[in-house]
Formats: C-alpha cells, structure tokens, sequence
C-alpha cells in the first residue's frame, strides 16, 4: 500500500487525506470541483498547525504530509494508480453506488475498494463491481486525526486476504481497527443512534430540556459531550438517514426517528454546520447557547 485516494474532501475525506499523508503515504484527493478541494487544503493545513503547536508532531513533519497530497477533480485520474480506495462522499446509497461502479472500471484490478460509510450496506456496494471479495468498510470516527477508532466492515464476501491487509493498514496510521460484520449501522452507530433518538425524545415529550439532558449524560454516564450536542456535531441530518437506514433494514419500531428529529431536518436546522440545532453556533460554538427554534 503506497498510494491512497481519498473521494470526497469534505470533513471525513480531509480527515482520512490528513491521517494518511501524515503517516507517509502519497494520497489523491478527489473531489468535483476546485473551489471544495482548496477549502479541504486549508482544513488540512490548520489542523497540522494545530497538532504543531500542540506539539504533537513537528513543523517538519507538517510540511511533508501537505506534500504527500496530490488533488484531483476528475475521479479517473486520481484513481488509475492507486492501491486503495477510501469513498467519503455524502451518506447516500445512489451516490455510492455510481461511484463504485465507474471505480470498478477505472481503478487496476488488485486494487482494494472502500467506503467510509456509517451505516450503508457494504454488501450491495460491493455488488455493482466485479471484485466483491476486494470490498470493504472503513468507517472513521470524526475528527479522523483524533479519534482512534475505525469500524472493518466485512461485506458479505470481502476475503480474509482484503480483512487482514486492511486491519495491518490501519495499525499503521496508528488507528485501532475493530472487525464487524455487515448489518445495519454495523456495531458504532446501531448503539449510538438509538441513544441520541431517546435523548431527543425525551426532550420531544418534555422530560427535560436540552442542556438538562446532555448533562444528566455528561456527569452521570461519564460522556464527553451530551448526546444532544453530539447529534449537533455529527448533523442532525445524518442522524436522521442512519435512523432510517436501521428502521427499514431490521423493521422494528425501536428505531423509527423521533418526530421532532424529522421536523427539524426539514426545517433545516442540522447543528453545526446550519449553525442551529439544538444549540446555536453562530457564536462560533465557543459557548453553547440552546436553541429557540428546537420546539414542536
């Protein structure tokens, strides 16, 4: 494994790129247009800076990663060379299913395919491409550069041989690889979601207000930020696709999306990055200030 390509620079793709390129591989950043690959580069460059000061790694260090990451906007191109291929385009089952149809046909045949799918089926990804034993998941926790955690999701017929070179991969950009199997929202957000969907509920029926709810979790369970909070970080309307992706794939009620949760997808109000949520973010998120527009 030597050359990686990243599809997608939004927050996962530039986190994935980072991580990568930090670790000594040449990565392709991919994306459709100029304008977001440039916005994923600055990203990029500022969370090295911070890791710089935070003396984490050194200036030196900066500068090769940002040298280890070539872009691209056209997905051929950035593919033909590559050894692995990590898909963070946005959580819809369409978008990526086009995409690993055109990667079957542009990338070299040993080549491994993947996605950073939080909850879409690797199984059926893998079944538009001829090489379903080279299909897998790879599913980062956000921010990437952070968190240690990342989900090996096991397709249906992903091979041993993809598994094993996958889990060695991600021991060595110093992440934990955790094995799972392929079943709606995979171990991470099967349990997360359902969590946030109650928090969530609870404030829809009035059992307590937000910051109440996030606080019972933060002191009482030990969490670091309250699931109302997170559900900001993550999106509400990632939360929301999720949520359906467990309702409609085991059928039981446990998992319908509360209707508040749907109300405010609608409104348009998706956490931070609508800057409104259950919190509001206009401040800059540097103090949390609950939202007026969470209601029914």
């Amino acid at each position: 494994m030597k050359v990686i390509s990243v599809i997608g620079s939004g927050t996962m793709g530039n986190g994935i790129a980072h991580t990568f390129a930090l670790s000594g591989f040449k990565v392709n950043l991919i994306d459709i247009s100029q304008e977001r690959i440039e916005e994923a580069l600055d990203t990029i460059s500022r969370n090295l800076e911070r890791q710089v000061l935070k003396d984490v790694i050194s200036a030196s260090q900066k500068k090769a990663a940002l040298s280890n990451i070539q872009t691209f906007t056209e997905m051929e191109l950035g593919v033909t060379d590559s050894d692995l291929i990590i898909e963070a385009a946005t959580e819809n089952m369409d978008i990526k299913l086009q995409i690993f149809e055109d990667l079957d046909k542009f990338c070299k045949p040993e080549a491994i395919l993947s996605s950073n799918t939080s909850s879409i089926s690797i199984t059926k990804i893998a079944g538009v491409t001829s090489r379903p034993e080279k299909v897998i998941g790879l599913h980062f926790m956000n921010p990437v550069p952070v968190m240690k955690l990342v989900e090996v999701i096991r397709g249906f017929n992903t091979s041993d041989k993809t598994t094993n070179t996958i889990m060695d991969l991600a021991v060595k950009i110093k992440k934990v690889p955790v094995e799972v199997h392929d079943y709606p929202g995979f171990v991470a957000n099967r349990i997360l979601m359902p969590m946030i969907n109650e928090a969530i509920q609870c404030l829809y029926e009035g059992v307590a207000g937000v910051s109440e709810i996030d606080t019972v979790m933060k002191l009482g369970m030990s969490h670091p930020m309250g699931p109302l909070q997170l559900a900001d970080f993550i999106g509400l309307d990632v939360c929301l696709a999720i949520l359906n992706v467990l309702y409609q794939g085991f059928g039981n009620p446990k998992y319908s999306p509360c209707p508040l949760l749907v109300n405010m997808v609608a409104s348009g109000k998706l956490g931070v990055k609508s800057k409104s949520g259950f919190y509001d973010y206009t401040g800059g998120g540097k103090e949390l200030v609950i939202s007026k527009k969470w209601k029914r």
